[in-house]
């Protein structure tokens, strides 16, 4: 997709399906199961709460949130917020480098410090 989307300022799940039926060479078919494959995957793994990382790209990861009061901002009314469960995304090193333009080829890809990822924010 390099330079493929220049100017564009959203990249939907059919042009990754284009990228891949461009790239791997497979049928328009195929790369669509292909993508619809992994996303499902992905969405399975999440709902069951467990982790995803992908090396070189960054860690998803749902965190718990404890029930809460917080306010109405247009009323001022105090309100709860019930518990619930939040999907948080944390870029690699890699990938932060690659965004800010840096020399990325020497990194370690040092997803694994979950130091940030607490249960009960």
């Amino acid at each position: 997709m390099a330079g493929q989307n220049l100017g564009k300022s959203t990249v939907t799940k059919a042009d990754i399906v284009e990228n891949v039926y461009q790239k791997i060479g497979f049928s328009k078919k195929e790369a669509s199961e292909l993508v619809e494959l992994c996303f499902d995957t992905l969405k399975h793994v999440l709902q069951n709460g467990d982790k995803v990382k992908i090396s070189g790209f960054g860690n998803f990861v749902v965190r718990g949130k404890n029930e809460r009061i917080g306010r109405n901002p247009q009323t001022g009314e105090q309100i709860k917020i019930s518990a619930r469960r939040v999907l948080t995304f944390r870029p690699s090193q890699v990938l932060k480098a690659m965004l800010n333009g840096e020399e990325y080829e020497h990194l370690k890809d040092d997803d694994d410090d979950d130091d940030d990822y607490g249960d009960d924010e």
